[in-house]
């Protein structure tokens, strides 16, 4: 135990020197890591975002059933009954004929003046569904149809499907550009840790002349990986932090209709991701760029 603990002691030791010692290189590292993890956070809020905002819209879709008009009152109210206790039904509002003309006025704006013309409402009365999710909207369309006293039941079936398709996009894609960034992060992160090691080719070459072992000569290097990668992470996250709060306060107040995330609990997941990603991108930059200076 105690030689372990004396190992570890060491390669910390060792790693703090040769850091020091190696200044620049240590600093081009870091700041390499800073910026292409902060690069791949700007992409995972953008991800966490809009995986959010087509969440909302699948949330927003809806089933508007339109009575006939021949419907008694309690013919309508055991409709709506009926309506609700379907499965995948989470809600249904009930509109009458007064308020559909208060929307429809309300649409037409400044032009509602023309409906005073009308000398009775000839908006039928109606129900707004709400389901559990987007894909259950064509499981309830036909059970609703099948109803007594429904005159029509509508979603907006090409609306529904281009939503699908964008939300399809953004999840997928943003799927795909995470990982890209993912592999273009280590990638950069490889190469400039692959230019540390060769400044210090020679001191690799004289560990393994005096018989050091290959996992001895890389320990140090592992831990160099893992402070640069959780450093650059570190501070990364906090910019994205800082930045984020300012944003999404903007956002805020200019369209507020846009349902963005709150900056808590998002950044605590970010923080955890980013760090994660960073010790892991350090530690296989390392391992990767010492492989050909400890091949026999």
């Amino acid at each position: 135990m105690g030689n372990k603990a004396d190992s570890i002691i060491y390669f910390f030791n060792e790693t703090m020197r040769s850091m020091w010692r190696n200044g620049v290189m240590t600093v081009a590292s870091v700041t390499t890591a800073v910026v292409s993890v902060l690069i791949l956070g700007i992409f995972l809020l953008l991800f966490a975002n809009s995986h959010n905002i087509a969440r909302y819209l699948e949330d927003s879709v809806q089933i508007t059933v339109y009575m006939q008009d021949d419907a008694r009152d309690d013919q309508i109210n055991i409709i709506g009954s009926e309506i609700a206790a379907l499965p995948g039904v989470v809600k249904v509002d009930t509109v009458d004929k007064e308020k559909a003309m208060e929307r429809f006025k309300e649409r037409l704006g400044s032009n509602a003046g023309i409906l005073s013309a009308l000398d009775d409402n000839p908006l039928p009365y109606s129900f707004d569904v709400h389901v559990d999710g987007p894909e259950r909207v064509t499981e309830i369309i036909p059970k609703i149809q099948g109803m007594s006293y429904v005159e029509s039941a509508r979603y907006g079936k090409d609306v529904v499907e281009k939503l699908f398709q964008f939300t399809r996009v953004l999840r997928y894609g943003g799927i795909a550009i995470i990982i890209l960034m993912g592999m273009g992060t280590l990638f950069i992160i490889i190469n400039t840790i692959r230019l540390t090691v060769y400044a210090r080719r020679r001191e690799i070459e004289i560990m393994r002349y005096v018989g050091a072992t290959d996992s001895f000569i890389r320990w140090p290097f592992l831990l160099e990986g893992i402070f640069i990668g959780v450093f650059g992470a570190v501070i990364s996250a906090l910019a994205l932090t800082i930045l984020y709060s300012s944003v999404i306060d903007k956002i805020r107040l200019a369209l507020a209709f846009i349902p963005v995330l709150p900056t808590w609990p998002l950044m605590i997941w970010i923080w955890v991701a980013l760090i994660f990603v960073g010790g892991i991108i350090g530690v296989a930059g390392s391992y990767i760029s010492l492989s050909r200076f400890l091949r026999v």
